[in-house]
């Protein structure tokens, strides 16, 4: 943290800026350096952050949002005027779908060339207003340091849902000393986010509605990763089985007795309470459909939102509250009831370890495709005997991603998301490393989604960020290719991606790269990349399987569901 700043020069405004984060304990700030956002680059990093420099804006955006993820904190990102704004939106879009707390800074040009059509001048805080919590546009003194606090707040959700907010500076204002008048500290405190507390007349329905239950079924969202020991007292004190979703996973254990993740499409078609913690009815839930779900299914809603707790279908019981004192509320009342299907669940239960245990046989045994290459799963298979119980996994991808949803192993996880934002394995797993150096981080990433942040890796490198990207180089963008096979008579265009060296180009960049064509390779590659990270270890991968996105339709982007099997149950009358 800087010196105090109270002694006889007056502070700049971009030293006022740099206090402000360094007070907020932020560590680290992901950006690209630029004219605009010279003075503010230059003082953070004399306050003692780190400056995690990247090669693309987008990049650190993503960089900020892993961070605020993995470490239930505040995530920051710095980028210059115009296209280094512009550049990170597709970031900003990202962080706002998954809820992701990232504070967005950049500058604008000075002052006194506002409306000529100065260099890089452009209406940033209008083109990032949609997908921000809150944006401001500073031009005073006085505006600078309560601002700030306002948009740290939105970003942590203190008035609605975390995610990216965004503020800009004027060039000129940066390098203003800045009136002792205005130099009120108190905006710099940390104040412990507001928590919302649950109506006791929800809490009392609730417990009523899921004691009455036969066959009650929890899903989870990304707020059960801060609330893991309430969530796991809920799921034993309830008796309901239990679903994991993208942004929840690792929340509870893999081998609890109520997870069934390979009987999800089952258990919500059967279920007669479904009870959602924190998670929206989006397009991975069927949008709460009673095609899907069973028909006369009731729901218990549970989060600090309306979207949690009301979008596309209302509940049964909707406690507006955030998990941990709902959660807590239900415990103390007791949930168990007496008429519980044993005969379901313990079914279900079985059905997933069957399911689970043909799956670990498949991946162990998975054979060379018919054109002689390996089939993805070789590459997971060898990838879950060196994930443990510490290490972080980023998966990323089309087909790479659908096949990690069912198989890989991931006690901390990040994806894509609901936006479905491939380029996010390197970034993410570079934040990952450097936020915790001491445990493993492996990045499975499809060779096409690589491909937009590939120079990300020389971050890594710069860095010192010790994370493995496993490239699964099939070279094609594959979902999209069987889809034109099959949909569009063969007729092959833009699905490609032939004969790229990914190894080779992490070795350009000062990395330790290497390329496998053989499963009884990969063990010993991805154990010397582990060693010698940052890795890429370019695996070659058939474009022979089919994967379950693909099957399921998804690629072909049915009118009113994500499946075209949940599509045609639409459209049966009910």
């Amino acid at each position: 943290m800087p010196e105090p700043l109270d002694g006889a020069a007056e502070p700049t405004v971009a030293r006022v800026i740099a206090e402000f984060l360094a007070r907020r304990g932020v560590e680290r700030v992901y950006g690209l350096c630029g004219g605009h956002i010279q003075p503010i680059w230059d003082e953070v990093a004399r306050a003692g952050i780190q400056l995690v420099d990247v090669r693309h804006e987008s990049a650190a955006v993503y960089m900020a949002h892993a961070e605020a993820e993995l470490g239930g904190g505040l995530g920051v990102a710095m980028v210059t005027a115009g296209p280094g704004l512009t550049n990170a939106i597709t970031g900003i879009a990202n962080a706002s779908k998954s809820c992701a707390p990232v504070l967005v800074i950049s500058g604008r040009p000075p002052r006194p060339q506002t409306g000529m059509g100065a260099l890089q001048d452009m209406p940033q805080a209008e083109l990032v207003a949609p997908i921000c919590r809150r944006t401001e546009v500073v031009s005073e003194q006085r505006h600078v340091l309560p601002r700030l606090d306002g948009v740290v707040d939105a970003a942590l959700g203190a008035h609605g849902p975390s995610g990216p907010a965004y503020i800009d500076f004027p060039t000129d204002l940066l390098k203003e000393p800045m009136a002792a008048r205005e130099l009120d500290r108190s905006w710099m405190a940390v104040r412990e986010p507001s928590v919302s507390y649950p109506d006791p007349r929800d809490v009392q329905a609730a417990a009523e509605l899921i004691r009455a239950a036969r066959r009650p079924l929890v899903i989870s969202g990304r707020a059960a990763l801060r609330t893991r020991d309430e969530l796991l007292r809920f799921v034993d004190d309830s008796g309901a089985l239990y679903l994991d979703t993208g942004e929840s996973r690792g929340a509870v254990p893999a081998d609890h007795p109520a997870s069934i993740p390979a009987m999800r499409g089952r258990a919500m078609s059967e279920a007669d309470v479904v009870i959602t913690l924190g998670r929206r009815l989006d397009f991975q839930l069927a949008y709460g459909s009673r095609q899907v779900f069973a028909p006369d299914a009731r729901f218990v809603r549970i989060g600090p939102t309306r979207d949690e707790t009301a979008e596309n279908r209302r509940a049964d019981v909707e406690v507006r509250a955030h998990l941990g004192p709902a959660l807590r509320a239900l415990v103390e009342l007791g949930m168990r009831g007496a008429g519980r299907d044993t005969d379901w669940s313990n079914g279900l239960v079985a059905s997933n370890t069957t399911r689970a245990e043909r799956l670990a046989a498949t991946l162990r045994d998975t054979e060379p495709c018919g054109d002689g290459l390996m089939h993805p799963y070789a590459v997971i298979g060898a990838l879950n005997e060196l994930i443990d119980e510490d290490t972080i996994v980023i998966a990323d991808g089309g087909d790479t991603l659908s096949f990690a949803r069912v198989a890989l192993a991931a006690p901390t996880y990040l994806d894509p998301g609901a936006l479905g934002c491939i380029g996010i394995g390197v970034p993410f797993a570079v934040s990952a490393a450097l936020s915790f150096p001491t445990r493993r981080v492996v990045a499975l990433i499809g060779d096409g989604s690589f491909g937009f942040t590939a120079m990300e890796v020389d971050t890594a490198v710069r860095t010192g960020a010790r994370a493995v990207f496993v490239v699964a180089n099939n070279q094609a963008w594959n979902i999209e290719r069987h889809d034109q096979l099959v949909t569009y008579d063969g007729n092959l265009v833009g699905v490609d991606l032939p004969d790229c060296r990914y190894d080779l180009l992490a070795r350009s960049l000062g990395a330790h790269g290497e390329r496998v064509e053989r499963a009884e390779d990969l063990d010993g590659a991805l154990r010397r990349a582990f060693e010698h990270a940052p890795a890429v270890v370019d695996v070659v991968v058939s474009r022979e399987p089919v994967s379950g996105d693909f099957t399921s339709g998804l690629a072909g982007v049915p009118a009113r569901q994500a499946l075209q099997a949940w599509d045609d149950a639409e459209r049966v009358p009910a």
